[in-house]
Order: structure tokens, then C-alpha cells, then sequence
């Protein structure tokens, strides 16, 4: 199985699980799912006892809440606009700028071939301007670390309105073989 890490703050953020399309040269895409998640549903060891803390909860047995399989798996932390945590577009740009750079430096440092990183500088420009184009359609996620220089995953669904997508920067990932 591989497990694709951010390169700039080693969060999990995909797998092989996933499938996997090239969208131009330098962005992935993903299929992901939609479902329902107890608010409360944590794994437990067997035979463990919770505390009477955790017991006291205030949300009820029933509660949930829809998520995303690629949220829910790799422990994404959502930016959601109605609380006030997604980046206005502006700020986003800002932060495409400063992700660049950083990735470009980390492709080097990590001896990258040359085709690699010129593929990278030649296919960014464009990259950004579709993201930026689509910027009101997506939600945007980041990795659990909540490095603001690191990747956002971004997710908006496809043309049938109903199945979800992801979108990451293919150079922007590391692969790590498990």
C-alpha cells in the first residue's frame, strides 16, 4: 500500500486506496464519498473502561455528521466558510504563492530530477489559475498538523452534482511505502 504525505508538513493525505487521476500536469485528482459518521464514534480498545468525563458528553448517541472518506481517513481538519476558517479567495492566493515556493525548495533539497521540477514550474502558473477560476465551489481542508504553509486539499464534486472529488498537488506529495 502506499500512503502519500505532504512534503511540506508530513501529514497523511492520501492513499493508493484512492483512485487516482492526473488533472494537467501537476494536479491529482480523487473520487472521494460521502457519509454519515457518529459524532461519537471513536475506536476503543476492547474492554476498555471510558471515564465518567467522556461518559458526560454533550452530544447525544444519535447525533452525526456527513464527511468526506478522505477527510474521515487521514484526520483532515475541514476550513468550513460558515464558521469563518476558510481563506478569502485573496488570502488563498497568498497562500498558493508561499506553497510554491516552499515545494520547489523541498524538491530540490530532496534532489529531484531537473524534468520534475521544470514540469512543476512550467505547470503551476496554470494550476492556480483554475483553482482560483473554481475557488468559491471548493472546500478546503488541511492536513491534521494545521500547518498553514502546507498543502489544502481541495474538494468540490463533479459534473453530476453529486459525487465528491479531491484535488491535491501531485509534486506537493511524497510516496511512502507501507
Amino acid at each position: 500500500m502506499l500512503i502519500y504525505t505532504d512534503l511540506i508538513s508530513g501529514d497523511e493525505l492520501l492513499a493508493d486506496t484512492f483512485k487516482i487521476q492526473e488533472s494537467g500536469p501537476v494536479l491529482w485528482e480523487c473520487d472521494c464519498k460521502k457519509y454519515l459518521k457518529s459524532k461519537n464514534e471513536d475506536f476503543q480498545l476492547e474492554g476498555a473502561n471510558p471515564s465518567a468525563e467522556e461518559a458526560n458528553d454533550d452530544g447525544g448517541e444519535g447525533e452525526a455528521v456527513m464527511v468526506h472518506d478522505i477527510e474521515d481517513q487521514f484526520q483532515l481538519v475541514w476550513l468550513k466558510a460558515e464558521e469563518g476558517m476558510k481563506p478569502s479567495k485573496d488570502a488563498f492566493k497568498q497562500h498558493l504563492k508561499i506553497y510554491m515556493k516552499k515545494v520547489l525548495t523541498k524538491l530540490t533539497e530532496k534532489g529531484a530530477p531537473k524534468e520534475k521540477i521544470d514540469e512543476f514550474k512550467a505547470g503551476a502558473p496554470a494550476a492556480v489559475k483554475k483553482i482560483l477560476g473554481n475557488y468559491d465551489n471548493y472546500d478546503i481542508l488541511m492536513g491534521k498538523a494545521m500547518d498553514g504553509d502546507a498543502m489544502h486539499v481541495l474538494i468540490d464534486f463533479r459534473e453530476d452534482g453529486v459525487t465528491p472529488y479531491a484535488t491535491l498537488w501531485k509534486h506537493g506529495l511524497e510516496e511512502v511505502k507501507v
